[in-house]
């Protein structure tokens, strides 16, 4: 009973506590017993008044381990005094007082019974890993006990808990400690090199370990996976030559008596190699070696995508530490750090909580089901971010199972039970509507999509076609088709899960699924995740959120004309397709029929350089059908030639050179009073542009709008009467021509002219009232610039003589007279004598 002191000492403490606050925080460091004592010591607690109690855990291994040894104490079977529940197994009777439950039970039993009326303690086990349904029930057992059982008592336990933010949330309960009785663990660091891949080198250490030290060894790695590539190098290796022993997987997918044998001390020594499964909540007999991987495999989901993927991250310092602390549970131990301690400093304190980065379906929908519209109504440590529920909550409709105002439906309540992930029970619920086999199909799809993939490459350096009809029949048939391999561990553990989620529904072995029908049932449990194949592509498709998935081209699905993806990896711009399945024009149409929109769209033809009106049937951003329209709406195609004008710029008009005179000559006067005339730049004319542009537009054709009298309706009446005398296009010189002026400068209109034409004119040439004066160019009569003036009279008395002395031996026949001012300006070359 020495191991169970110290957690004894504090019971009296924790039991008052409870009586008179109704709520407490149990620290206990490891080793303390906290799981198994205080349980059965707080039975007899007189204000628990034959009420049960009920423990959460946070996996379905550490919830049967716990009630094993909570019977244990008793001298008990399970089944009696203390249960369990978890999905697929249950074993309470009717003389059961503590039930130990995975934490997603308890938000089904407050649906069952808001009040919880059978129970008189709720205990948060383990609460330092922040899981969503932890989060969630402790949210909901709170708003239970204000509302309906203010004598419910509530217990968060953890070794390494932020307990001053828990005893805030539960009302500044009392925070209590219990010493564990750990030994000392010495910490060796074994940092890999570079090159090393992860799992040889994971063998290594677990060599060294097995040639240095006594005991079993607990291998702490990310993920199945690398938990089968580290027993295969060990079992192909050396390891026999260290003793009889024994290499043994430890995670949750494995069957209970394969987690048992793993849990259960024997003769042979063991290499246990374990998940976080065994971070917590578990005592590994026999185990006095850890070697910590420093990885760990955790959901990340992207509100951007609507989609989750697993990420391999380091370890947090707090799970680090836990893990050191099974190898010193029974003696002194040994812990083998595979990083440095330069690499720890960058470690994170504590892990995220599940609710800020997780999939928040399932818990919009246990919020549906508890009748909370707004989350605000609950007491949370972290409240679930806004962006994450909005996008759970807008599938759960899409689903079927909530309403406009996030009001469960009866589909939504049919789906609640089910202990799956909301779209496989809504796949399962319309499975039911089709008859046995479809619902045995459902079931068969709902086990496989819960797991992992079961099936692989033949050559791993190919991807493992995406087909999921192949995982049907490889798995309820045993037919694997060539090319691919299955795990055959993956696959008994799945047909055990299908045999049972079978008889739970009433359906006999007998019953056949029809793997045609995959795609019609997948699109019920992902219909955001439809998709159509790109014109003209092959294995490059368009789902119905706008993304754009990939499937390999080799494959026979990438030539599918729509498809329905379970599974993507949610990177880069276009996703990869990782399971999938074909989906017939009945089924497209039956969802057509039920979320399909008619939209009117409005579409820019850069060959024809005009605006299209098309009416066209979709399903998000799905392209069904589509027609152009004979009689556009002229309205719609006005905003459409806009919107096209604002995207790509002035440059896309055809602007003919009246209309650009016109700008030039706005331009110059804007120059001149900036306040007076309108702005004609880009910049200003397209933030304008419905202003001006919009009653020109007439028809969807660009080339078609008139320009000139757009730029025309900037002007008021007095400004349009003004204009050309302000700006005129032209300027009458003394032999009476009417010279063009050039305004594509609006700080410095030009004035050509040939010089000749200006003899006897002193006075610049002025317009804009005499603000602007012009800058002219003196041409020869070869019409090339050979003076530029704004001071005609200076040009004459001073620089005409040496442009005379330079032009008359080039054009002796034109009129070079020694007093310009006298002579009489001419167009013409002088006459023949």
């Amino acid at each position: 009973m020495s191991d169970r002191l110290p957690v004894e000492v504090v019971v009296p403490e924790l039991a008052a506590a409870l009586d008179n606050i109704g709520s407490a925080v149990l620290v206990a460091e490891p080793g303390a017993g906290k799981t198994t004592v205080v349980p059965w010591r707080l039975l007899d607690a007189p204000w628990l008044a034959g009420r049960k109690i009920v423990m959460l855990e946070p996996r379905r291994v550490a919830a049967r381990a716990a009630a094993a040894r909570l019977a244990w104490h008793l001298d008990e079977a399970v089944g009696e005094t203390v249960g369990y529940r978890i999905r697929f197994d249950t074993k309470v009777s009717a003389r059961t007082r503590i039930e130990v439950v995975t934490e997603g039970v308890l938000a089904r039993m407050i649906d069952d019974d808001p009040a919880l009326e059978a129970y008189g303690l709720v205990i948060f086990d383990e609460f330092h890993e922040r899981s969503l349904p932890g989060d969630l029930g402790l949210a909901l057992a709170l708003q239970s006990r204000a509302i309906l059982r203010p004598d419910l008592r509530l217990l968060v336990m953890s070794a390494t808990l932020d307990a001053a933010a828990v005893s805030r949330l539960l009302g500044n309960a009392p925070v209590l400690d219990a010493p564990g009785r750990v030994f000392p663990v010495e910490t060796r660091y074994r940092p890999a090199r570079p090159e090393a891949r992860f799992e040889a080198h994971v063998a290594t250490v677990v060599r060294e370990a097995l040639a240095e030290e006594a005991g079993d060894i607990l291998v702490f790695l990310p993920g199945i996976g690398e938990i089968r590539r580290v027993e295969t190098i060990l079992q192909e290796g050396d390891v026999g030559r260290h003793g009889d022993v024994a290499v043994m997987p430890l995670h949750g997918t494995l069957p209970a008596a394969a987690q048992d044998a793993a849990l259960r001390p024997g003769t042979t020594r063991r290499v246990i190699l374990a998940t976080s499964i065994a971070e917590t909540s578990l005592t590994v007999p026999g185990v006095r070696v850890v070697i910590d991987g420093g990885r760990i495999r955790v959901p990340r989901f992207s509100p951007r995508t609507g989609m989750s993927r697993l990420e391999t991250v380091p370890v947090t310092r707090d799970s680090a530490d836990q893990r050191r602390g099974r190898a010193g549970r029974t003696e002194p131990g040994v812990c083998y750090r595979l990083w440095s301690p330069v690499e720890e400093l960058s470690f994170a304190e504590h892990r995220t909580p599940e609710i800020l980065s997780a999939d928040l379906a399932p818990l919009a929908l246990d919020l549906a089901a508890a009748g909370v519209a707004d989350v605000a109504e609950l007491s949370w440590l972290d409240r679930p971010p806004t962006a994450a529920l909005a996008q759970a909550r807008a599938l759960l409709s899409l689903l079927g199972a909530v309403d406009d105002a996030h009001h469960i439906t009866p589909v939504g309540r049919s789906m609640v039970s089910m202990a799956v992930h909301p779209r496989l029970a809504r796949m399962i619920v319309s499975a039911r509507e089709g008859g046995v086999a479809e619902h045995a199909l459902a079931i068969e799809l709902a086990t496989l999509l819960s797991d992992r993939d079961p099936v692989r490459r033949t050559d791993p350096r190919e991807l493992p076609d995406v087909d999921l009809r192949l995982r049907v029949d490889a798995v309820t048939t045993g037919r694997t088709p060539a090319g691919l391999q299955i795990d055959h561990g993956a696959k008994s553990r799945l047909q055990s899960d299908i045999r049972e989620w079978r008889k739970r529904a009433g359906i006999a072995r007998e019953v056949r699924s029809d793997t045609e029908q995959v795609g019609r049932l997948l699109a019920a449990a992902y219909p955001d995740r439809v998709a159509q194949r790109r014109a003209g592509q092959v294995g490059r498709f368009l789902l119905r959120n706008g993304r754009g998935v990939a499937v390999p081209p080799d494959q026979p699905l990438a030539r599918a004309d729509y498809i329905v993806a379970a599974d993507l990896d949610d990177t880069g711009a276009e996703s990869r397709v990782l399971l999938a399945a074909p989906l017939g024009a009945d089924v497209v149409d039956a969802l057509v029929q039920q979320h399909g929109e008619r939209r009117v769209a409005v579409e820019w033809d850069p060959a024809r350089r005009s605006m299209r009106l098309f009416e066209r049937l979709q399903l998000g951003e799905i392209v069904v059908t589509e027609r152009q329209l004979a009689d556009p709406d002229p309205d719609r195609i006005r905003e459409g030639v806009l919107a096209v004008i604002r995207a790509e710029g002035l440059e896309l008009l055809r602007w003919s050179e009246a209309a650009v005179r016109l700008r030039e000559r706005l331009a110059t006067l804007h120059h001149a009073d900036p306040t007076g005339w309108p702005d004609v730049s880009d910049t200003a004319l397209l933030e304008s542009i419905d202003g001006w542009l919009a009653s020109a537009v007439v028809s969807g054709a660009v080339d078609a709008i008139d320009l000139t009298s757009a730029l025309r309706s900037l002007l008021s009446h007095e400004q349009q009467r003004q204009l050309d005398r302000m700006a005129p296009e032209h300027y009458e010189v003394p032999t009476g021509s009417r010279i063009r002026i050039d305004y594509s400068d609006p700080a410095a209109p030009v004035l050509p002219v040939r010089l000749q034409e200006m003899f006897g004119e002193q006075v610049t040439p002025r317009i804009a009232n005499g603000t602007i004066p012009l800058t002219v160019h003196l041409l020869s009569p070869a019409g090339r610039p050979i003076q530029v003036t704004r001071d005609l009279a200076g040009f004459w008395r001073t620089s005409y003589f040496d442009v005379r002395k330079d032009m008359r031996g080039r054009y002796p026949k034109h009129d070079w007279p020694e007093n310009p001012l006298d002579a009489t300006p001419t167009r013409r070359a002088k006459r023949k004598s």
